[in-house]
């Protein structure tokens, strides 16, 4: 029996996770979840928003799956829990798919890539004072980092288009996107194999939108990867499909990629399939690729099918109708 730490998080997350672990269990994989508590609602309740029990018990596990977790602008003794967590499990490689399919309504046709961003530092290290005259922040940028999430995309790109797009702006960042910029290249010559190329991030925003078919494996930074992802996810059909892993040299947690979404959260509106995707890409993880791609098949056709959706894909159906949608569906493949 294979431990998996479940974290639904804040707001929508308490709805889509549970559909994500609804379809998980219809699959019959000898998994146990176990559920725990972290997130800002936690914090309300118990003044700590990753609680120690929280950890430990997800070093038990093989994998998290994880929902969004809420991140306010005016507790300034706040600290993000999602940061916690990859600092704590050294989940440095964030790994954001985006793909069009079937029946859905979007800007790229057909596009098929993944953006690699590096998880752990950057503007995202949250260096930062105020000063008698504003604020600063300090951009951690290290060549073991660069390393490490070069390799990934690297590794990646082999197992795909065999094409990595190094994403920075080191024209103007010369000490920071530079050290980046040269460690990515200086890595690209252990994969002779590998097409390289390099674009400016306001470029490469551009050319997601104009020709996101162009693009298979994007490396890039902390912040930037932020943005694009979110980006992407709007290009290929709405970041309600949006999935992700935050990946380590041994544990991973995966997660959608959209956030809490307090205004709807309650309404049993929320998409589940980024949040199902996230699932999907936990059994590649561990080893299940066949029921990966069983999983992959069944939103696909629901999808295609368009006759259950929520309402951010024009829909009516309620988070539940969704999940089992898929879950019906994946009973039609067995």
């Amino acid at each position: 029996m294979i431990k998996i730490a479940a974290l639904p998080g804040d707001g929508i997350g308490q709805e889509v996770v549970p559909e994500a672990l609804k379809v998980l269990r219809a699959m019959d994989l000898h998994f146990q979840f176990i559920e725990l508590e972290a997130g800002y609602d936690c914090w309300n309740r118990r003044g700590e928003n990753l609680p120690g029990e929280t950890i430990s018990a997800m070093q038990e596990c093989k994998a998290a799956l994880m929902g969004p977790f809420t991140t306010p602008v005016d507790e300034k003794n706040y600290k993000s829990t999602v940061v916690k967590i990859r600092k704590t499990f050294d989940l440095f490689a964030n790994v954001r798919p985006a793909k069009s399919r079937l029946g859905l309504d979007c800007i790229a046709r057909n596009a098929d890539f993944v953006i690699v961003r590096e998880n752990t530092e950057g503007l995202y290290a949250g260096i930062e004072w105020r000063t008698r005259h504003g604020a600063c922040a300090l951009r951690v940028i290290t060549v073991r980092s660069s390393e490490r999430i070069a390799r990934v995309a690297f590794e990646l790109a082999n197992t795909r288009k065999k094409k990595v797009t190094i994403v920075h702006k080191a024209n103007i960042l010369k000490e920071s996107d530079g050290l980046f910029r040269e460690t990515c290249l200086k890595i690209s010559r252990d994969y002779p194999d590998i097409k390289v190329e390099e674009e400016l991030v306001d470029a490469a925003a551009m050319r997601l939108v104009a020709s996101a078919d162009s693009f298979d494996v994007l490396v890039t930074t902390n912040l930037y990867g932020d943005i694009l992802s979110d980006l992407a996810a709007q290009v290929v059909g709405g970041i309600g499909l949006a999935p992700s892993a935050s990946v380590g040299d041994e544990y991973a947690a995966f997660a959608p990629v959209h956030g809490s979404a307090p205004d709807i959260a309650g309404k049993e509106i929320a998409n589940p399939i980024a949040s199902i995707l996230s699932a999907k890409m936990m059994l590649d993880y561990l080893g299940y690729g066949r029921e990966a791609r069983r999983l992959n098949k069944a939103v696909e056709r629901v999808l295609a099918e368009a006759k259950v959706r929520t309402p951010d894909l024009g829909g009516t159906s309620r988070t539940s109708q969704l999940g089992d949608g898929i879950v019906k569906e994946l009973s039609r493949n067995d």
